[in-house]
């Protein structure tokens, strides 16, 4: 059984010889546990809600379920799993449908093994890390002012019904990558109260899921 201070991660990617490169590298981390492997998306969905790890390094080009769809699935059923996306491949497409999907991270699979661990680490903390030029183009370019719009404010895109001050505040550790028992700990509310803050938050943003809530806070300067 895992010490309880280990980072417990699932591997999600179709060759064999990627996922035994990374689990040898991670089971050598003091602070890291391997928590299982999967070859296909549909697999490390399962394996995900099966094993509810800390972080799921997840291949984006799979046969079958992707690895942006099965980001998508994790994000809603798993809010305190946090989706890395690794990949070969440098696209500013992937990058977009990733946060929309919920990635928290997107990593070059030829990074080396110095930055990945201390990104990985990074993100356990809470840290958001799109590292590669492409993925912080596209990052800027989310959190930008749409063409037309007032510096500040976004007059043709009105908010649904404004924030309270309390889902101002749980927006703004959203933002900071707090997970749901983290934000509950910090306001001294429950769990269940925080889900319904981030479903209120979600709904009167427009959003999608909570990144993309995150993204439009950042964008109407509603968290610093």
């Amino acid at each position: 059984m895992a010490a309880p201070d280990k980072i417990r991660i699932v591997l999600v990617d179709d060759q064999a010889l990627i996922r035994k490169g990374l689990r040898y590298i991670l089971d050598l981390q003091p602070d890291m546990e391997v928590a299982g492997e999967a070859s296909t998306g549909e697999e490390g969905v399962e394996l995900a809600r099966r094993t509810s790890p800390d972080l799921v390094l997840m291949d984006i080009r799979m046969p079958g379920l992707t690895g942006i769809e099965a980001t998508r699935s994790i994000a809603e059923t798993l809010p305190d799993t946090r989706v890395v996306l690794l990949t070969t491949f440098d696209v500013e497409n992937y990058v977009f449908d990733g946060i929309r999907a919920g990635a928290s991270g997107y990593l070059l699979k030829d990074l080396n093994t110095e930055e990945m661990l201390a990104g990985l680490r990074a993100m356990h903390r809470g840290a958001t890390l799109f590292n590669s030029t492409t993925a912080k183009k596209a990052l800027a370019q989310l959190v930008s002012p749409p063409p037309g719009a007032e510096e500040g404010g976004f007059p043709d895109d009105p908010l649904l019904e404004p924030l309270t001050e309390r889902e101002t505040e749980v927006l703004q550790l959203l933002a900071y990558g707090k997970r749901n028992a983290e934000i509950s700990a910090l306001l001294h509310i429950s769990e269940g109260t925080t889900k319904t803050h981030i479903h209120h938050i979600i709904q009167k943003l427009g959003a999608l899921d909570r990144t993309q809530a995150v993204v439009i806070g950042i964008r109407r300067k509603l968290v610093l």
